[in-house]
Protein backbone atom coordinates (compact mmCIF):
# COMPACT_ATOMS: atom_id res chain seq x y z
CA UNK A 1 0.00 0.00 0.00
CA UNK A 2 1.41 3.34 -1.04
CA UNK A 3 0.79 6.30 1.23
CA UNK A 4 -0.16 9.45 -0.70
CA UNK A 5 2.00 12.50 -0.58
CA UNK A 6 0.13 14.88 1.75
CA UNK A 7 1.61 17.93 0.08
CA UNK A 8 0.22 16.99 -3.35
CA UNK A 9 -3.37 15.70 -3.24
CA UNK A 10 -4.39 13.35 -6.00
CA UNK A 11 -4.86 15.65 -9.00
CA UNK A 12 -7.55 13.63 -10.73
CA UNK A 13 -9.63 13.26 -7.58
CA UNK A 14 -9.48 16.96 -6.72
CA UNK A 15 -10.02 18.05 -10.33
CA UNK A 16 -12.96 15.65 -10.68
CA UNK A 17 -14.68 16.99 -7.58
CA UNK A 18 -14.07 20.61 -8.60
CA UNK A 19 -15.37 20.02 -12.13
CA UNK A 20 -18.48 18.30 -10.79
CA UNK A 21 -19.17 21.24 -8.48
CA UNK A 22 -18.89 23.65 -11.43
CA UNK A 23 -21.24 21.53 -13.55
CA UNK A 24 -23.84 21.34 -10.79
CA UNK A 25 -23.62 25.09 -10.23
CA UNK A 26 -24.17 25.72 -13.93
CA UNK A 27 -27.10 23.31 -14.32
CA UNK A 28 -28.91 23.86 -11.02
CA UNK A 29 -29.04 27.31 -9.47
CA UNK A 30 -28.22 27.00 -5.74
CA UNK A 31 -31.16 29.23 -4.78
CA UNK A 32 -33.62 27.18 -6.83
CA UNK A 33 -32.33 23.92 -5.37
CA UNK A 34 -32.51 25.27 -1.81
CA UNK A 35 -36.06 26.54 -2.35
CA UNK A 36 -37.14 23.17 -3.75
CA UNK A 37 -35.66 21.35 -0.75
CA UNK A 38 -37.28 23.72 1.74
CA UNK A 39 -40.63 23.33 -0.04
CA UNK A 40 -40.43 19.53 0.06
CA UNK A 41 -39.48 19.40 3.72
CA UNK A 42 -42.16 21.94 4.65
CA UNK A 43 -44.79 20.01 2.71
CA UNK A 44 -43.80 16.74 4.36
CA UNK A 45 -43.87 18.29 7.83
CA UNK A 46 -47.26 19.94 7.26
CA UNK A 47 -48.83 16.83 5.73
CA UNK A 48 -47.95 14.59 8.66
CA UNK A 49 -48.84 17.25 11.21
CA UNK A 50 -52.46 17.36 10.04
CA UNK A 51 -52.50 13.67 9.26
CA UNK A 52 -52.36 13.04 13.01
CA UNK A 53 -55.60 15.02 13.35
CA UNK A 54 -57.22 13.01 10.58
CA UNK A 55 -57.08 15.84 8.04
CA UNK A 56 -55.63 15.67 4.54
CA UNK A 57 -53.47 18.80 4.36
CA UNK A 58 -53.97 19.15 0.61
CA UNK A 59 -57.46 20.60 1.21
CA UNK A 60 -55.98 23.76 2.74
CA UNK A 61 -54.32 25.11 -0.37
CA UNK A 62 -51.21 26.21 1.51
CA UNK A 63 -48.96 28.56 -0.45
CA UNK A 64 -45.28 28.07 -1.21
CA UNK A 65 -44.48 30.67 1.46
CA UNK A 66 -46.45 28.63 4.03
CA UNK A 67 -44.40 25.53 3.29
CA UNK A 68 -41.12 27.45 3.34
CA UNK A 69 -41.94 28.88 6.78
CA UNK A 70 -43.02 25.44 8.01
CA UNK A 71 -39.71 23.95 6.87
CA UNK A 72 -37.90 25.99 9.51
CA UNK A 73 -39.40 23.68 12.14
CA UNK A 74 -37.89 20.74 10.27
CA UNK A 75 -34.43 21.78 9.16
CA UNK A 76 -33.00 23.55 12.20
CA UNK A 77 -31.91 20.39 14.03
CA UNK A 78 -30.71 18.40 10.95
CA UNK A 79 -28.66 21.33 9.64
CA UNK A 80 -27.13 21.96 13.07
CA UNK A 81 -26.21 18.28 13.50
CA UNK A 82 -24.85 18.04 9.95
CA UNK A 83 -22.73 21.15 10.46
CA UNK A 84 -21.27 19.78 13.69
CA UNK A 85 -20.52 16.39 12.11
CA UNK A 86 -18.93 18.11 9.11
CA UNK A 87 -16.78 20.27 11.38
CA UNK A 88 -15.55 17.21 13.32
CA UNK A 89 -14.81 15.43 10.02
CA UNK A 90 -12.76 18.40 8.79
CA UNK A 91 -10.80 18.50 12.03
CA UNK A 92 -10.13 14.76 11.80
CA UNK A 93 -8.97 15.15 8.20
CA UNK A 94 -6.65 18.02 9.17
CA UNK A 95 -5.18 15.91 11.99
CA UNK A 96 -4.58 13.04 9.57
CA UNK A 97 -2.89 15.34 7.06
CA UNK A 98 -0.66 16.68 9.84
CA UNK A 99 0.45 13.15 10.76
CA UNK A 100 1.11 12.33 7.13
CA UNK A 101 3.19 15.50 6.75
CA UNK A 102 5.21 14.49 9.81
CA UNK A 103 5.92 11.12 8.20
CA UNK A 104 4.05 9.12 10.82
CA UNK A 105 1.02 8.24 8.73
CA UNK A 106 2.07 5.17 6.76
CA UNK A 107 1.32 2.70 9.55
CA UNK A 108 -1.89 4.53 10.39
CA UNK A 109 -3.10 4.28 6.79
CA UNK A 110 -2.16 0.60 6.67
CA UNK A 111 -4.86 -0.11 9.27
CA UNK A 112 -7.21 2.83 8.84
CA UNK A 113 -8.00 2.38 5.14
CA UNK A 114 -9.05 -1.31 5.39
CA UNK A 115 -11.12 -0.46 8.48
CA UNK A 116 -12.85 2.36 6.58
CA UNK A 117 -13.56 0.04 3.67
CA UNK A 118 -15.00 -2.67 5.92
CA UNK A 119 -17.15 -0.30 7.96
CA UNK A 120 -18.24 1.57 4.85
CA UNK A 121 -19.31 -1.63 3.10
CA UNK A 122 -21.29 -2.82 6.13
CA UNK A 123 -23.07 0.52 6.52
CA UNK A 124 -23.78 0.88 2.81
CA UNK A 125 -25.18 -2.65 2.51
CA UNK A 126 -27.31 -2.11 5.61
CA UNK A 127 -28.76 1.05 4.09
CA UNK A 128 -29.37 -0.61 0.71
CA UNK A 129 -31.05 -3.58 2.39
CA UNK A 130 -33.51 -1.21 4.08
CA UNK A 131 -34.62 0.00 0.64
CA UNK A 132 -35.77 -3.42 -0.47
CA UNK A 133 -36.90 -5.07 2.76
CA UNK A 134 -37.86 -4.32 6.35
CA UNK A 135 -34.81 -4.29 8.61
CA UNK A 136 -34.16 -3.71 12.30
CA UNK A 137 -32.62 -0.35 11.47
CA UNK A 138 -36.03 1.02 10.50
CA UNK A 139 -37.04 1.03 14.15
CA UNK A 140 -34.81 4.07 14.58
CA UNK A 141 -35.48 7.43 12.98
CA UNK A 142 -33.48 8.09 9.79
CA UNK A 143 -30.87 5.42 10.59
CA UNK A 144 -31.11 3.46 7.28
CA UNK A 145 -30.49 6.48 5.00
CA UNK A 146 -27.75 7.81 7.28
CA UNK A 147 -26.05 4.41 7.19
CA UNK A 148 -26.11 4.51 3.40
CA UNK A 149 -24.74 8.07 3.26
CA UNK A 150 -22.00 7.44 5.82
CA UNK A 151 -21.01 4.15 4.19
CA UNK A 152 -20.60 5.77 0.77
CA UNK A 153 -18.62 8.68 2.24
CA UNK A 154 -16.26 6.32 4.10
CA UNK A 155 -15.64 4.29 0.94
CA UNK A 156 -15.01 7.45 -1.07
CA UNK A 157 -12.62 8.82 1.55
CA UNK A 158 -10.76 5.51 1.75
CA UNK A 159 -10.52 5.57 -2.05
CA UNK A 160 -8.92 9.03 -1.94
CA UNK A 161 -6.47 8.06 0.81
CA UNK A 162 -5.40 4.88 -0.93
CA UNK A 163 -5.44 6.06 -4.55
CA UNK A 164 -2.23 5.61 -6.46
CA UNK A 165 -0.76 8.58 -8.37
CA UNK A 166 -3.30 9.29 -11.05
CA UNK A 167 -1.15 10.58 -13.89
CA UNK A 168 -2.87 9.74 -17.12
CA UNK A 169 -6.11 8.72 -15.43
CA UNK A 170 -8.95 10.19 -17.50
CA UNK A 171 -10.63 13.15 -15.81
CA UNK A 172 -14.07 11.92 -16.98
CA UNK A 173 -13.70 8.84 -14.78
CA UNK A 174 -13.01 10.97 -11.71
CA UNK A 175 -15.99 13.22 -12.49
CA UNK A 176 -18.27 10.20 -12.94
CA UNK A 177 -17.01 8.69 -9.70
CA UNK A 178 -17.75 11.84 -7.69
CA UNK A 179 -21.09 12.24 -9.46
CA UNK A 180 -22.18 8.78 -8.27
CA UNK A 181 -21.02 9.59 -4.73
CA UNK A 182 -22.91 12.90 -4.85
CA UNK A 183 -26.13 11.25 -6.05
CA UNK A 184 -26.00 8.47 -3.45
CA UNK A 185 -25.23 10.80 -0.54
CA UNK A 186 -27.76 13.43 -1.66
CA UNK A 187 -30.59 10.90 -2.04
CA UNK A 188 -29.70 9.36 1.32
CA UNK A 189 -29.80 12.72 3.08
CA UNK A 190 -33.01 13.60 1.25
CA UNK A 191 -34.51 10.34 2.51
CA UNK A 192 -33.26 10.97 6.05
CA UNK A 193 -34.58 14.51 6.34
CA UNK A 194 -37.87 13.43 4.74
CA UNK A 195 -38.28 10.83 7.49
CA UNK A 196 -37.32 13.41 10.08
CA UNK A 197 -39.85 15.90 8.67
CA UNK A 198 -42.64 13.33 8.94
CA UNK A 199 -41.64 12.45 12.51
CA UNK A 200 -41.38 16.12 13.44
CA UNK A 201 -44.85 16.78 12.06
CA UNK A 202 -46.35 13.90 14.05
CA UNK A 203 -44.52 14.97 17.21
CA UNK A 204 -45.71 18.55 16.83
CA UNK A 205 -49.30 17.33 16.44
CA UNK A 206 -49.06 15.36 19.69
CA UNK A 207 -47.62 18.37 21.51
CA UNK A 208 -50.38 20.59 20.18
CA UNK A 209 -53.02 18.09 21.30
CA UNK A 210 -51.44 17.82 24.75
CA UNK A 211 -51.59 21.61 25.16
CA UNK A 212 -54.95 22.12 23.52
CA UNK A 213 -56.48 23.29 26.79
CA UNK A 214 -53.96 26.17 26.84
CA UNK A 215 -55.00 27.47 23.41
CA UNK A 216 -57.47 30.39 23.17
CA UNK A 217 -61.08 29.25 23.01
CA UNK A 218 -63.15 29.99 19.93
CA UNK A 219 -66.84 30.87 19.79
CA UNK A 220 -68.39 30.40 16.38
CA UNK A 221 -71.54 32.22 15.29
CA UNK A 222 -73.47 31.18 12.21
CA UNK A 223 -76.49 32.46 10.31
CA UNK A 224 -77.88 28.94 10.09
CA UNK A 225 -77.45 25.67 11.95
CA UNK A 226 -74.23 23.82 11.14
CA UNK A 227 -75.37 20.61 12.87
CA UNK A 228 -72.04 20.19 14.64
CA UNK A 229 -72.28 17.09 16.82
CA UNK A 230 -68.64 16.66 17.87
CA UNK A 231 -68.12 15.72 21.55
CA UNK A 232 -67.83 18.79 23.76
CA UNK A 233 -69.20 21.21 21.15
CA UNK A 234 -72.42 22.94 22.25
CA UNK A 235 -74.96 24.53 19.94
CA UNK A 236 -77.02 27.41 21.31
CA UNK A 237 -79.89 28.95 19.38
CA UNK A 238 -80.13 32.67 20.00
CA UNK A 239 -83.48 33.97 21.26
CA UNK A 240 -83.42 37.14 19.23
CA UNK A 241 -85.15 36.34 15.95
CA UNK A 242 -83.59 39.44 14.39
CA UNK A 243 -80.03 38.44 15.24
CA UNK A 244 -77.73 38.27 12.22
CA UNK A 245 -76.08 35.11 13.58
CA UNK A 246 -78.71 32.93 15.23
CA UNK A 247 -76.59 29.90 16.16
CA UNK A 248 -73.63 29.85 18.49
CA UNK A 249 -71.09 27.06 18.97
CA UNK A 250 -68.60 26.93 21.81
CA UNK A 251 -66.16 24.31 23.03
CA UNK A 252 -63.94 24.81 19.97
CA UNK A 253 -60.25 25.54 19.40
CA UNK A 254 -59.07 27.09 16.14
CA UNK A 255 -55.78 25.48 15.12
CA UNK A 256 -55.29 26.92 11.64
CA UNK A 257 -56.82 29.27 9.11
CA UNK A 258 -55.45 29.01 5.61
CA UNK A 259 -56.83 30.43 2.38
CA UNK A 260 -60.59 29.88 2.70
CA UNK A 261 -60.59 27.17 5.36
CA UNK A 262 -60.95 27.13 9.13
CA UNK A 263 -59.86 24.04 11.06
CA UNK A 264 -61.35 23.60 14.52
CA UNK A 265 -60.80 20.93 17.12
CA UNK A 266 -63.20 20.30 19.98
CA UNK A 267 -61.65 21.41 23.28
CA UNK A 268 -61.92 17.77 24.46
CA UNK A 269 -60.29 16.35 21.33
CA UNK A 270 -58.26 13.12 21.67
CA UNK A 271 -56.47 10.71 19.35
CA UNK A 272 -58.92 7.89 20.01
CA UNK A 273 -62.15 9.30 18.64
CA UNK A 274 -61.38 12.99 17.99
CA UNK A 275 -62.98 14.74 15.03
CA UNK A 276 -61.53 17.75 13.19
CA UNK A 277 -63.99 20.30 11.83
CA UNK A 278 -63.29 22.09 8.54
CA UNK A 279 -65.43 25.09 7.65
CA UNK A 280 -65.17 27.43 4.67
CA UNK A 281 -64.41 31.03 5.47
CA UNK A 282 -67.62 32.93 4.87
CA UNK A 283 -69.42 36.17 5.83
CA UNK A 284 -72.12 33.89 7.21
CA UNK A 285 -69.74 32.95 10.02
CA UNK A 286 -68.35 35.10 12.80
CA UNK A 287 -65.61 34.19 15.26
CA UNK A 288 -64.90 35.36 18.78
CA UNK A 289 -61.89 34.36 20.85
CA UNK A 290 -61.38 34.10 24.59
CA UNK A 291 -58.49 33.35 26.87
CA UNK A 292 -58.10 29.68 27.70
CA UNK A 293 -58.32 30.39 31.44
CA UNK A 294 -61.63 32.26 31.21
CA UNK A 295 -64.09 30.98 33.82
CA UNK A 296 -67.04 33.34 33.30
CA UNK A 297 -69.94 31.75 31.38
CA UNK A 298 -70.92 33.09 27.99
CA UNK A 299 -73.63 35.72 27.97
CA UNK A 300 -77.01 34.69 26.57
CA UNK A 301 -77.37 35.54 22.91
Amino acid sequence: MTAPDPGEPQAAQAAGLGTLAQLLGAVVAPTSLLTALLYFFGWNHTYWLFHEFGVNATVFGFSTADYLVSSQNVLFIPITVAALVGLVALWAHAALRARLTAGAGSRLLRYAVPAMVLIGLVLMLAGVASIFTVTTLERYLAVPPLCLALGVLLLAYARVLNSAPAAGRPGAAAIAEWAVVFVLVSMSLFWAVGDYAAAAGSTRAHRLAARLDQQPSSVLYSESSLSLTAPGVRETRCRDDKAAYRFRYDGLKLIVQSADQYVFLPATWNFTDGVAILLPRSPKLRLEFMRADRTAPLAPC
